[in-house]
């Protein structure tokens, strides 16, 4: 009788395992493919529980990140709005989003004009707020894929931060010079003095760099640059009367 126990017993085992095997493997794929699918939920939760803190909270810029973690200096005053004066508001207006005022975010006009373009997406098509949530949330470069991340964090933005917000971010996270971010930084870097006290004159220089501020000077600027700051002041009175969202 024990002999005919141990060999029925046996083949349960067998069984056992040839049952549960496939059943764990298959648990297994069922998790990663839950994980998969809830992935870019938890991407969006995460994205905008960051907007909403960065509401009252200035964030860095992720270049300024990465210079922090690899032992890099990065100078940034972080400072609100009204503490920079309104020519450096107008001129970067002036110089990189003159319809600021007028878009939710995406400038859609100008973005169809460069969708065609074989060499990438260019910074035309940028509005201040894509620039901004390409500072805070993105990675430098051009390519298509980042410019479509930062068509929906654009908007998103403009609907969370509103403008006053999105303009106050921006000139807090803007890299001006080489580890240099920030107007505030920006201003006693180049020019020794604090944002508020900016003349028009060096707000146009410090807007005319910020395409290229490695390359670019304010404090000592090329004849080159001294023409982007003179157009760029010239559109200034132009835009003037489209800022009333920055205004409170």
């Amino acid at each position: 009788m024990r002999g005919d126990e141990d060999s029925d017993a046996e083949p349960r085992g067998r069984d056992l395992r040839v049952v549960t095997g496939p059943r764990r493997r298959g648990g297994g794929l069922r998790r990663i493919a839950t994980l998969i699918t809830l992935a870019p939920l938890l991407v969006v939760v995460f994205t905008l529980t960051l907007a909403l803190v960065y509401r009252v909270a200035t964030p860095p810029s992720t270049l300024m990140l990465g210079r922090w973690l690899s032992g890099e200096a990065a100078q940034r005053d972080s400072v609100p709005l009204d503490a920079i004066a309104p020519a450096l508001v107008q001129a970067v207006v002036a110089s990189e989003d003159q319809r600021f005022c007028l878009h939710n975010g995406v400038d859609w006009g100008a973005l169809r004009d460069v969708v065609d373009d074989e060499e990438g997406p260019s910074r035309g098509a940028s509005t201040i707020t894509m620039q901004t949530v390409k500072n805070v949330f993105l990675w430098p470069g051009r390519s298509y894929i980042r410019k479509a991340l930062e068509i929906p964090l654009a908007v998103l933005a403009d609907a969370v931060w509103g403008k006053r917000r999105t303009m106050e971010i921006y000139l807090n996270v803007a890299e001006w010079g080489d580890g240099v971010f920030g107007a505030e930084a920006a201003a006693r870097h180049w020019f020794r003095k604090s944002a508020r006290d900016l003349t028009r004159s060096e707000a146009t220089l410090l807007a005319a760099i910020l395409p290229n501020p490695i390359l670019r000077s304010a404090g000592k600027p090329t004849p080159g640059v001294r023409r982007i700051a003179a157009r760029i002041q010239g559109r200034m009175g132009q835009v003037d009367g489209l800022m009333g969202c920055l205004k409170r």
